[in-house]
């Protein structure tokens, strides 16, 4: 006869990061979309005088200020991960000790290679997750760094100025504008792993995973799982 858990509801996900993963994911929904719409922009047609067709401005504008939002939304999460609770420390982003391997090493075993079946339950990111988003963290410094460096060929304004040594520095605004897209399909590619994940995880442990980025809470096993 199977053993009977008893969970016990434990609050993970403060409020603040939360706020942080759903305003990232509609900054990313409408840098996408607008970055790609400015990568390769559509040719509409209209009957209406040229002043009257600003719909890529339009495009550009939001791109802009979805950006804006998107760098203090990260700053703001890299404080959090100082003030904030053990779940939103940066120590589980940073594999410093042998055990954040083996436990690297076991996520892959089960989510990659599936040849483990037991799932490591993690009360928090578990091992590969922490270091898939400090990988991914890195990835929006780039994107930061590059963007408000090709802004600040526009933008007499001091802040993207701040940037602007970026573009001598790679090669010029072409190789800047090239590199900036490539993480955009990065940037695709990591969502729809992240989605697929979180639905396997919850549909493998069965303790909230999903909801948990809503209210906050996790359902754990205090005598077996990690935290």
């Amino acid at each position: 006869m199977a053993k009977r858990l008893m969970l016990e509801r434990l609050y993970v996900w403060q409020l603040p990061v939360r706020i942080y993963h759903w305003v990232n994911f509609a900054c990313l929904l409408v840098l996408i979309a607008t970055g790609y719409l400015i990568g390769a922009p559509l040719a509409i047609h209209s009957a209406s005088e040229a002043w009257n067709q600003y719909w890529f401005g339009t495009v550009r504008f939001i791109h802009f200020v979805a950006a804006y939002v998107f760098l203090f939304n990260f700053l703001f999460r890299i404080y959090w991960g100082f003030v904030g609770n053990k779940y939103a420390s940066w120590t589980n982003f940073i594999p410093y000790t042998k055990r954040h391997w083996q436990d690297i090493i076991s996520v892959l075993k089960i989510d990659i290679l599936q040849i483990r079946q037991k799932p490591l339950i993690s009360t928090g990111h578990n091992a590969l997750a922490g270091v898939t988003y400090f990988l991914l963290f890195l990835a929006f410094l780039f994107q930061v760094i590059t963007g408000f460096g090709m802004y600040a060929a526009m933008s007499p304004s001091w802040f993207p100025q701040l940037f602007a040594w970026i573009v001598p520095m790679m090669g010029g605004d072409f190789a800047v504008r090239q590199w900036h897209h490539i993480m955009m399909w990065f940037f695709i590619i990591v969502s729809l792993v992240h989605v697929h994940l979180v639905f396997y995880h919850d549909y493998v442990e069965g303790r909230g995973t999903t909801s948990s980025m809503v209210g906050g809470w996790k359902f754990i096993d205090r005598e077996n799982d990690q935290t």
